[in-house]
């Protein structure tokens, strides 16, 4: 092929006539394909695509659904961790560091340390409730109001030579043996007479006596206002039980009539240790109630 002035014009060294083994008929069919659909773009990746980008429908199902579901869910203060919506209750009410379900555990944890305490006390003692406040003087200078009493089972801690089968130790039995309790011979025990209206009383027993016994001549005269039997109250014994008397007290229980003699079954137990003014709380709360 020449031009007008007969020459033949220079081509590059590198063109071919035709394509190399026709790849150029497959160029060709790119490009107008190209052409006819005109510009094409670069697929965006995946992971450029923002939350807004309207590409739900590319992204997987369970991706899509938890990006929704967090748009919309309240964020946590701060100090606080967000509670995991596929936690189930027992973790969640383990977990929580606020709102209800704290207030609830954190109650329910107190209530069961008491119980706790409690029911290892009441295992110990083997009586129910195995504390007593004390609501009188009538025990100084051993035991003051407000005072709270660690009682047990009158069997239990008790010597051999308690008054027969009721684990009670008397002042005269404990004067001979040297068996003291709250600065004094004999055991000081909790009595609940049935007719009495109101709290247990809690003073030290002195000596037994049987039903129809003369007891006025075993007692101590400082503690008694008669003169013979006849003056004195619950004599003779109208049952068998126990004389007793508070420390502080200028008589006898049987002698005021406080109490008859104290029977075994009326005794809810002995005491054993004293813990003072935590009686005090007890004391309100029962004052609370009753008012």
């Amino acid at each position: 092929m020449t031009d007008e002035e007969g020459n033949t014009p220079d081509r590059p060294d590198d063109a071919d006539d035709a394509a190399p083994s026709g790849r150029g008929d497959v160029a060709d069919e790119g490009a107008r394909s190209a052409d006819t659909d005109g510009p094409t773009e670069a697929p965006q990746p995946e992971h450029d695509r923002g939350p807004d980008s309207g590409d739900d429908d590319r992204i997987p199902v369970g991706v899509a659904e938890s990006r929704r579901k967090s748009e919309g869910r309240p964020r946590p203060r701060p100090g606080t961790r967000a509670a995991d919506p596929n936690q189930n209750i027992v973790t969640r009410f383990r977990t929580a560091q606020s709102g209800p379900l704290l207030f609830i555990r954190e109650t329910l944890y107190s209530a069961l340390a008491v119980a706790a305490v409690g029911f290892l006390l009441f295992a110990i003692s083997g009586v129910w409730p195995p504390m007593v406040a004390v609501e009188s003087g009538s025990m100084e200078p051993e035991m003051y109001r407000g005072d709270l009493i660690f009682v047990t089972e009158e069997h239990r801690f008790t010597p051999d030579y308690a008054y027969e089968d009721t684990g009670v130790v008397t002042i005269d039995i404990g004067t001979e043996e040297g068996y003291r309790s709250f600065g004094g011979n004999g055991s000081v025990i909790i009595y609940d007479p049935p007719t009495r209206v109101g709290s247990p009383i809690i003073h030290r027993a002195h000596f037994y006596v049987e039903e129809g016994e003369n007891w006025y001549d075993r007692a101590d005269p400082a503690y008694m206002n008669a003169d013979d039997c006849d003056q004195l109250r619950n004599c003779p014994a109208p049952h068998s039980g126990f004389i007793t008397k508070g420390d502080a007290n200028g008589q006898y229980d049987q002698a005021t009539d406080i109490a008859g003699p104290v029977r075994p079954e009326w005794i809810r137990g002995s005491a054993r240790l004293r813990i003072p003014y935590l009686g005090h709380i007890r004391l309100e709360l029962a004052g609370l109630v009753a008012g």
